[in-house]
C-alpha cells in the first residue's frame, strides 16, 4: 500500500483522491483501521479508547427535550449594515437547505417592514407549502396592531400558521430612552397577547435586551404576556452583553416566572448576538440551562457584529452530543449565504474557512498522513483537528510550506499522481523552504514540468 519513505502509493490515492485533492468533500466512508494494537475499530468504542473527552465530565443532559433551532438569516441577519440582501430565489436556496439540516422555524421576515418585505414573506411561506417542507416559518411584529394583522394576512393567505414574534424593549436604559412607563409598556403587552389570540397565531413574546433589565420587569413583563397567551418566552440578548454565567442565572430564573404563572407547556428561547464574541458559548449555556430553542443566523450575521453563528452553533452542538443531525450540507448553507449577502467567509473561520482542516506544517502533517497511511480516514479527521471534517461534509488537505517535511512533498506529489523521484522531492522542498508562504497548486505542477 505505501510507496517512497511509507506515504501512500499512487494506487492508493487514485481510488481515496476526494480525500486528498479538496478540503471541500461531503465524501463520507467506514471506519476501517489497520491499527492492530487493541484499539476498537468502530463507533462510539472506538472514540472513548483514542479521545478522552474532559468536555462530558460534568454534563448532564438526562431527561431534557431535544433542542430546537431558529434561522434568523432572512430576518435579523439581514439588518446587518453590510449585507445584501438576496434575491428571492437566492432566498429559496437558503430555506431549503435549512430545512434539510434539520433547523425547526426560520424568521423569514418583518412584514410590517413594508410591501417587498411582504411579498418576500409571503412567497418564503407558499414554499414550504408548495415543496411541503418541515420547517416552520414565523416572523418579527411590534407589539402594534399592523404588524400583527400583517402576519395574520399573510399566514390566512398561505393557509399555515406563521409565529408571530411580537418584541418590546425591557431594560431600564431602554426605557428611560424612549419615556415608556412599566404600564405602557404592560399595555402593549396584553394588546399584542390578546391579538394574536384573536387573530388566532401562535405567539412567541419578545423581550429586547433582556439581559440588561431587572427582575421586576421581567417578571411582570412575561408573566403578563404568558397569562394573555404566549406559547413561547424569547430572552434576547439584544446588544451581546451576556456572559456563559449570566445566561444560566437569566434562563433559570425565566424558567421560575414561567413556573409561577401556573400555565403549563410554555417555552424558553434565547436569542444571543455576538459583540464580546460569546455567542455560541452563551448558547450553549443556555441549552445547558434548560432553554428550549436557540436562535441564529448563518455565518452570525446580523446588526453590529451579528447573532450567534448558526453553523457553529450547530457544530458545536452535534460535537457535544445534544444533536444528532446530518450537517454534511452545512458548508452548503454557509456558501449559500455567503454568496447571498455578499459576505466573505473569512480564511480561518471556524470549519468552514479555507484554512480550517488545511496544514502544511511537518509535525501536524506527518501525523495526519500516518493516518491515512492505515487508510483510516476517521483517524485522519481527528488526530490534529478538534473536529472531525468528514461529520461536515468537509476533508483535510496536506500543503507544502516552510515548515514543511519531505513526507508532505511526497504525499502532495502521490496525490497528484506524480512519481515522487529523489531529485523532484528535493527541488521542491528547497524551494518551500524558501518561501514566505505556502506554495499554492499551480505553483508545485509548474516545478514538476
Amino acid at each position: 500500500m505505501t510507496g517512497v519513505s511509507g506515504v501512500l502509493s499512487s494506487e492508493y490515492l487514485v481510488n481515496h483522491t476526494d480525500l486528498y485533492l479538496t478540503n471541500r468533500s461531503a465524501t463520507k466512508r467506514g471506519n476501517v483501521s489497520d491499527i492492530g494494537d487493541g484499539f476498537s475499530d468502530q463507533g462510539e468504542d472506538r472514540i472513548h479508547d483514542l479521545i478522552h473527552d474532559w468536555n462530558t465530565a460534568e454534563s448532564n443532559d438526562e431527561g431534557r427535550a431535544p433542542v430546537e433551532f431558529d434561522d434568523e438569516t432572512l430576518r435579523d441577519g439581514l439588518q446587518s449594515p453590510s449585507v445584501v440582501d438576496p434575491p428571492i430565489e437566492k432566498k429559496f436556496e437558503i430555506l431549503r437547505l435549512m430545512d434539510k439540516l434539520g433547523i425547526h422555524t426560520a424568521n423569514v421576515g418583518l412584514p410590517g417592514a413594508g410591501p417587498r418585505a411582504v411579498e418576500d414573506v409571503t412567497r418564503l411561506c407558499q414554499l414550504i407549502v408548495e415543496e411541503n417542507l418541515s420547517i416552520t416559518p414565523n416572523c418579527a411584529a411590534r407589539t402594534h396592531e399592523n404588524d400583527i394583522r400583517a402576519v395574520a394576512e399573510i399566514s390566512q393567505k398561505v393557509g399555515i400558521p406563521i409565529e408571530c414574534c411580537t418584541f418590546i424593549g425591557s431594560s431600564p436604559i431602554r426605557q428611560y430612552t424612549e419615556d415608556w412607563t412599566l404600564e405602557r409598556m404592560l399595555e402593549h403587552t396584553r394588546f399584542a397577547s390578546d391579538f394574536c389570540r384573536q387573530e388566532n397565531i401562535p405567539q412567541m413574546y419578545v423581550t429586547e435586551d433582556t439581559t440588561r433589565a431587572t427582575p421586576d420587569t421581567l417578571r411582570a413583563l412575561y408573566s403578563t404576556a404568558i397569562e394573555h397567551g404566549a406559547a413561547r418566552a424569547c430572552v434576547c440578548d439584544t446588544v451581546g452583553h451576556a456572559t456563559p454565567s449570566g445566561v444560566r442565572a437569566l434562563i433559570r430564573f425565566i424558567q421560575e416566572v414561567v413556573k409561577e404563572t401556573g400555565v403549563e407547556g410554555v417555552k424558553i428561547d434565547w436569542h444571543g448576538h455576538r459583540d464580546r464574541d460569546l455567542d455560541v458559548a452563551n448558547s450553549i449555556a443556555a441549552y445547558e440551562a434548560g432553554a428550549h430553542r436557540i436562535h441564529g443566523a448563518a455565518l452570525g450575521i446580523g446588526e453590529r457584529c451579528g447573532n450567534t453563528s448558526m453553523d457553529l452553533l450547530l457544530v458545536n452542538l452535534k460535537l457535544i452530543g445534544a444533536i444528532d443531525n446530518d450537517l454534511t450540507l452545512l458548508p452548503d448553507y454557509v456558501e449559500a449565504v455567503s454568496e447571498g449577502c455578499h459576505v466573505p467567509i473569512p480564511r480561518n473561520y471556524p470549519v468552514f474557512g479555507s484554512d480550517a482542516f488545511e496544514t502544511a506544517t511537518g509535525v501536524h502533517a506527518a501525523a495526519v498522513i500516518k493516518a491515512f497511511r492505515k487508510n483510516d480516514t476517521w483517524l485522519a479527521n481527528r488526530v490534529y483537528s478538534g473536529v472531525p471534517a468528514d461529520e461536515f461534509g468537509l476533508a483535510q488537505k496536506i500543503s507544502i510550506g516552510p515548515m514543511s517535511g519531505k513526507s508532505n512533498v511526497i504525499f502532495w506529489l502521490e496525490q497528484n499522481q506524480i512519481q515522487p523521484t529523489d531529485e523532484l522531492v528535493t527541488r521542491i522542498f528547497d524551494c518551500a523552504k524558501k518561501a514566505d508562504r505556502l506554495l499554492s497548486d499551480e505553483e508545485l505542477l509548474e516545478m514538476t514540468r
